[in-house]
């Protein structure tokens, strides 16, 4: 790290130390340094020769629902062996430090963040370790049927109506979880301080977050080892990954 960019990091160190309101958005960059890869880095091997949208689109699983309920069932098992990262870490005992001031965002579908210790994570893209219905329950006057009480299968069905069980993530075309788009637009708006890290910038309405914390007054700061497409709305860009500059950034204080 050169003395200009030490110097910064100093600066945004006291910046951060200031803010009453801290927001945090995380994106695949930070699990890939936990060994998860991105989605477009797990299309390896048998997987390569498939059209994206194919494995990650109702469309999609409602045409293959046995390649498409494997394809999970790999990336799942990637999850669960990973492990948090420092990034994750210094996230989690800031917020145990400052309790009330720190809101995490996020983009992944990993619970990397939940077992690190930050376990009201706003999640916009779903939960890839859980499950959901392909279709509305029919059942009527009472309680839809658990996902927990399925038939065994690829992917496991309703034994009363055959609705199939798909993963709780969010798909291509189809809407963020209304409640969590609200509270980390929410966030975005009360920030005074945003930390955008290891996202590309690419996906939105996520990546549009930090123009609104930005027109909000907050102070935006990207960290990234690359360059992403919302670099212009960034008041600075610290050059480093999560796991490296996150708990110097987040140290004491």
């Amino acid at each position: 790290m050169s003395l200009t960019e030490h110097i910064e990091l100093e600066e945004l160190q006291s910046r951060l130390h200031r803010a009453r309101r801290l927001v945090v958005l995380t994106g695949a960059g930070m699990s890939a340094e936990s060994g998860i890869p991105t989605f477009r880095d797990a299309m390896t091997g048998l997987w390569s020769r498939v059209d994206p949208a194919a494995l990650a689109s109702e469309e999609g699983f409602r045409a293959d629902t046995a390649r498409v309920w494997a394809w999970y069932a790999e990336r799942r098992e990637g999850v669960r062996q990973a492990e948090p990262n420092a990034g994750h870490r210094a996230l989690a005992d800031y917020a145990r430090r400052h309790p009330g001031r720190l809101t995490v965002i996020t983009q992944n579908v990993d619970d990397l963040h939940q077992r690190a210790g930050h376990t009201d994570t706003i999640r916009l893209h779903g939960d890839i370790l859980a499950d959901q219905w392909l279709d509305p329950c029919p059942r009527r006057g009472g309680p839809p049927c658990d996902t927990d009480w399925a038939r065994p299968g690829q992917p496991p069905h309703c034994n009363e109506c055959g609705n199939l069980v798909r993963p709780a993530v969010v798909w291509f075309g189809e809407n963020l979880p209304l409640a969590a788009l609200n509270a980390a637009e929410a966030a975005a708006d009360a920030a005074e301080l945003m930390l955008v890290v290891g996202t590309s910038g690419a996906v939105w309405p996520a990546a549009g977050l930090a123009a609104r914390a930005r027109r909000a007054g907050a102070w935006v700061a990207i960290v990234n080892p690359h360059p992403s497409e919302i670099d212009g709305d960034a008041d600075q860009i610290v050059r480093g990954t999560a796991a490296g500059v996150l708990p110097v950034l987040l140290a004491a204080g």
